[in-house]
């Protein structure tokens, strides 16, 4: 089944841009950036977007569909009715490069700002051991692509763009609850979480869960469980105590 499929797409670059509508074929069985391509080839050979995979284990083609954060390549077009616009636009919370381009450069950064993994002094390369329930515990987070949904999403930068740099997003944050849970890592993960990468920004609305094509549950199993234990450290007072003891002693 073919028919006319009705598009908007936004066009522009650093400068500003606008939205832009056309008609373009759409076939059984495709995803929006088929239709993307398509009018790439026949109409608009200059429109700028990027992707790589076209199955979803990338990451590149994200971009905003009717207002929601999606993969491109993920998005059905059979979730829309034949004669629905279908509007398409650049990831809101990044800087547009051109057309539906964004520069994420913002995500890199804060990856440096984690310290890697960081094992016991003592311990050597081939010495490692551990159990396989806390294999399990982190495995979920493993599945991240890197799509960056999460952090475009995330209201805490996507509205308030004096964030970014005290604030790390959800992305980042799950990959400290991850090195947190790691029995053999030996760095101050919760402290770093909250004085370095701004978890206490962070208000569990679940929108980052909500939008990961890999449906990983940052909020439920990652964010909320290293507040909790922040939370513990700082403000239990058995632990409050037994760290002052251990300082005196």
């Amino acid at each position: 089944m073919t028919y006319k499929g009705k598009f908007r797409v936004w066009r522009g670059d650093a400068e500003g841009g606008d939205l832009q509508d056309y008609e373009v074929e759409v076939n059984e069985g495709e995803v929006v950036l088929d239709v993307i391509h398509r009018l790439q080839a026949t109409q608009t050979p200059d429109l700028a977007v990027r992707w790589n995979c076209k199955a979803g284990k990338c990451g590149s083609c994200s971009a905003e569909i009717n207002g929601q954060p999606k993969l491109m390549c993920m998005c059905r077009m059979n979730t829309f009715g034949e004669d629905e616009v279908v509007t398409v636009t650049p990831m809101r919370t990044f800087p547009v490069v051109r057309d539906l381009v964004t520069d994420v450069s913002y995500n890199y950064t804060k990856a440096r700002e984690v310290p890697a993994f960081t094992p016991p002094a003592d311990l050597k390369p081939g010495e490692y051991r551990m159990q396989q329930v806390d294999v399990e515990r982190s495995q979920e987070f493993r599945k991240c692509i890197e799509c960056f949904l999460c952090q475009n999403t995330c209201h805490v930068i996507r509205d308030h763009e004096e964030n970014k740099e005290s604030f790390s997003g959800p992305r980042f944050l799950m990959r400290i609850a991850e090195l947190d849970m790691h029995p053999l890592d030996a760095a101050d993960r919760q402290q770093e979480a909250q004085e370095q990468h701004g978890l206490g920004f962070c208000n569990i609305t679940k929108c980052c869960t909500e939008v990961c094509p890999e449906h990983i549950k940052i909020t439920d199993n990652a964010l909320i469980p290293l507040k909790e234990r922040v939370v513990d450290r700082k403000y239990d007072p058995v632990v409050w105590l037994g760290n002052k003891i251990r300082r005196r002693s």
